[in-house]
């Protein structure tokens, strides 16, 4: 009887320790999720904003953080186009200016709901993309960026004439289906994260589908791509709707957040935004999202948010401007794959320093 109970006991404890195992692998399965690193990014966001409003941090450093994340978002839909398609633009800013535009044209003037001017700004968008994309069809290379620039400095122009400086206020950003409740620029920010985590979301989601194969298999020789049946007609026009829509997406959420706009004095709507952006994607990494993420901080986010509350940052403003530039050559050329790659090439190291550690202390047959 008491080798029955030993037995039992042994049999208990191998149990809990199989259901242990089974629990940890669990656990570290859910924590290599990407929407789990995502969910935590936006929670971290949303905690710099509750610390804004306890007066632990300053607005300023909230204020700046949201309008990075606007700019995050554009970058997303450029990662799409350059890192998998190899799409060269310049039209950023051009498609920037359409969810701008349409913000202001639904909201103020035409008086409509925000989930109608918001499906109307991703309209329009279509259009333009699609327009472009038959573009991309017969020119491309430098010739696509500059025919890009071209689209983005004709939709510029077209909306200065019809209204130069754009302006919304509170009393005309309400949701009617809430009681007509106004947004204020606090609302927004939320709203902000949400969209940057559901559009995070959804682009991992694009990468590692069929879909993003055939882009990156377009990418990397379209003749290939073509002999094994991928059409370059929809899958070019696949990624310039896209990076229009999440560009006119930033500009929607642009005037949501800061609320106008001027075609005469901002740089919103100028090739510089375009040129930002590219440099974010090559700085970060052309094909990673968190590298996209990464890579507009440093553009747009550390000037905003730490180095404008210094006195010589603010003296001399063309300083983070030259920082970014060579940034960007010394990625090109010796980090091709953005700081993403940087940072993979040192964990690569890390480990391998951490096993010769181990060897030396346990001797080689010492897993």
């Amino acid at each position: 009887m008491v080798k029955h109970s030993f037995s039992n006991l042994l049999g208990r404890e191998q149990r809990q320790e199989e259901s242990a195992i089974k629990a940890l692998r669990a656990i570290k399965k859910i924590a290599q999720k990407p929407v789990l690193h995502f969910a935590i990014f936006a929670v971290i966001l949303s905690v710099i904003k509750v610390l804004s409003e306890q007066k632990i941090l300053q607005s300023s450093f909230a204020t700046a953080v949201g309008s990075t994340i606007i700019f995050c978002i554009v970058g997303l839909g450029f990662c799409l186009l350059l890192g998998y398609s190899a799409l060269a633009s310049l039209g950023t800013a051009g498609f920037i200016a359409v969810g701008a535009y349409c913000a202001y044209f639904c909201l103020s003037q035409w008086q409509f709901t925000i989930g109608t001017a918001f499906l109307l700004a991703i309209l329009v968008a279509f259009v333009v993309g699609v327009v472009v994309g038959f573009i991309s069809l017969r020119i491309e290379g430098i010739y696509l960026a500059i025919v890009t620039l071209g689209v983005a400095q004709i939709l510029k122009e077209a909306f200065a004439a019809l209204k130069d400086t754009i302006r919304l206020t509170g009393k005309q950003i309400t949701i009617s289906w809430l009681n007509d409740m106004r947004l204020t620029t606090d609302h927004v920010y939320f709203i902000l994260v949400i969209a940057l985590f559901i559009l995070m979301v959804l682009t991992k989601n694009l990468m590692d589908s069929p879909t993003g194969r055939a882009m990156l298999a377009m990418k990397n020789s379209t003749s290939a791509a073509q002999a094994f049946g991928i059409s370059l007609l929809k899958y070019r026009l696949l990624a310039f709707v896209l990076s229009t829509i999440y560009a006119a997406i930033g500009g929607f959420l642009y005037m949501l957040f800061i609320r106008n706009a001027s075609n005469s004095s901002d740089t919103l709507f100028a090739l510089s935004t375009s040129l930002n952006i590219l440099g974010a994607v090559i700085i970060g990494g052309t094909k990673s999202i968190w590298g996209t993420i990464g890579g507009t901080f440093i553009i747009y986010g550390i000037d905003k948010m730490f180095l404008q509350d210094i006195e010589f940052f603010r003296a001399n403003p063309t300083l983070i401007t030259l920082f970014c530039g060579i940034l960007v050559i010394v990625v090109v050329m010796f980090f091709p794959g953005g700081l993403v790659q940087l940072l993979l090439e040192i964990k690569l190291k890390i480990k391998k320093l951490i096993v010769k550690i181990r060897e030396g202390i346990y001797g080689k047959d010492i897993g």
